[in-house]
């Protein structure tokens, strides 16, 4: 996030994370979605990246987050994840600190 609190970039899965925030894939968008989808290209990965989605819309400064507090992890990663994901909740509960 910049100073003002805006999103400044998002970068799809980066070795290096420019912060300690996370996109948890939870988007609502506009009719203009349909415009930017056509004009995507395939990225390394061979794949079109809702990321490059997302940062046409931080560009134009349309974008808008919720920095929520707390735990994320993301159980579609690997097995092991959804197990680790699974464990911590059944530890300590769902939505509670």
């Amino acid at each position: 996030l910049n100073g003002d609190g805006r999103i400044a970039r998002i970068v799809e899965k980066p070795a290096a994370p420019p912060s300690k925030l996370a996109v948890t894939g939870i988007y609502f968008y506009d009719h203009r979605v349909w415009e930017v989808l056509r004009t995507l290209e395939p990225s390394s990965r061979g794949e079109l990246e809702i990321t490059d989605v997302n940062n046409w819309y931080v560009e134009k400064g349309l974008m808008e987050c919720d920095v929520l507090e707390g735990f994320w992890g993301d159980a579609g990663e690997s097995v092991t994840a959804y197990y680790n994901v699974n464990d911590m909740v059944r530890a300590k509960g769902a939505n509670r600190d």
